[in-house]
């Protein structure tokens, strides 16, 4: 029998039964197009994680004070820690930043008020506060909607001012800045001068009150290592250097002392984004296979249905001449091409669901070739496979006992 006989014959056996065959493609049809959606998806969603996590992640330092012996008399960070940061080539901004300890049993936390505490003592909240320096709100990225953010002057003159977090600030009911409204620690008011609405890394900021390290300094104290608030350095670099700034960070901070500070670097991208590319793909392809193996048993099913509904049918050409290989030959050719259809259209549909994923999310579609250009032979392989078995049983029906039927 000839390579385009074969066709001939299956295409019109495909076409006598348009329904059948439309179901029985269907497994295969909704395999393929799960195998090439999900590789494409993965892939395009994990050079996202790549993106946003090279934007943010890895281009963020943390030099935290880790001393052997913690000592209050002992001041980790020097006056010009951010002019010896920001002279390392990489170096965007960098800027000191803890937590004020207030004692009397309320830690680190403090109740913040928006009227004086001798008027009204019951109002407040519980607000976490932040000493930082200038350059901590512009590694962050501080966006303010009001108002505006402290700067250098207002860090060199002890300037009694703060700088509220969106929620903090919609908690404490400030909403305008015109009248200078003040925000009262205990018994100090501080001077709001802004709010801030966003920020692009360390989100806790939203819900915290900031103030100029040195006036906390001024008014509370030092940062001290010993009470579980270590002061902590944010350095924000440039893409590829926060490798580099990690191992240079403690030596520009305290070349005397560099051992003194634990660093945090960020994971290497690349290791992250195999990860995601291992762990994501390996459990959606095993979803994509079950969709393969249920479209290949519906290829089987419907094709051994068909050798005992067209039994008459081999009778008839094994008594014309036909050969048990040419019967398997003619079953097998049809089982392909019903594979073959199914990978096709599941292929052109998984591709679609990428590219309009992507284009909803914003997203740079990623199709590798190697997954889209074979996806084809996987259906027509899968059909092949379904229907061997189909086509040994009809190879082996004799011509006189299908006649008989």
């Amino acid at each position: 029998m000839a390579f385009r006989d074969m066709v001939d014959e299956a295409t019109t056996a495909i076409l006598a039964r348009p329904t059948r065959a439309g179901l029985t493609v269907l497994g295969t049809l909704l395999g393929v197009a799960a195998f090439v959606a999900v590789l494409g998806l993965t892939a395009t969603a994990s050079g996202q994680v790549s993106k946003r996590f090279t934007a943010l992640a890895a281009t963020e330092v943390i030099v935290e004070d880790a001393p052997a012996e913690p000592s209050t008399a002992d001041t980790p960070f020097p006056a010009d820690t951010e002019q010896r940061l920001m002279r390392l080539n990489g170096v965007r901004n960098a800027g000191t930043y803890w937590q004020p300890s207030f004692g009397g049993g309320e830690g680190r936390g403090v109740t913040v008020t928006a009227r004086p505490p001798s008027i009204d003592r019951t109002a407040g909240e519980p607000l976490t506060v932040i000493a930082a320096s200038p350059g901590y709100l512009r590694a962050i990225h501080a966006q303010v909607s009001t108002g505006r953010l402290y700067d250098a002057f207002h860090q060199s003159r002890n300037q009694r001012v703060a700088v509220l977090g969106r929620a903090a600030a919609h908690r404490l009911g400030i909403t305008r800045l015109d009248m200078q409204p003040a925000i009262f620690i205990r018994d100090t008011p501080l001077t709001v001068i802004g709010i801030i609405d966003d920020v692009d890394r360390q989100p806790d900021a939203l819900l915290s009150v900031l103030t100029p390290s040195s006036t906390a300094t001024t008014l509370w104290g030092a940062a001290d290592a010993a009470d579980g608030s270590p002061p902590k350095v944010l350095i924000e670099t440039r893409l590829g250097a926060a490798p580099l700034i990690a191992q240079q960070a403690a030596v520009a901070i305290r070349p005397d002392n560099p051992d003194r500070f634990k660093i945090i670097a960020p994971p290497d991208p690349k290791q992250l984004k195999e990860q995601v590319n291992t762990d994501l793909g390996a459990l959606f392809l095993a979803l994509a296979g079950i969709c393969l193996v249920i479209g290949a048993v519906g290829i089987a099913n419907t094709t051994l249905v068909a050798v005992l509904e067209r039994t008459a049918e081999i009778g008839l050409r094994r008594s014309l001449g036909a050969r048990g290989r040419h019967i398997a030959a003619q079953f097998l050719s049809e089982s392909a091409a019903l594979g073959l259809l199914g990978g096709l259209i599941g292929t052109s549909i998984g591709v679609a669901t990428v590219v309009a994923a992507a284009v909803g999310k914003d997203w740079t579609p990623i199709l590798e070739p190697a997954t889209v250009l074979p996806a084809p032979l996987i259906g027509t392989v899968t059909g092949l496979l379904a229907g061997l078995y189909p086509a040994w049983r009809a190879s082996r029906i004799e011509p006189i006992d299908a006649l008989r039927r």
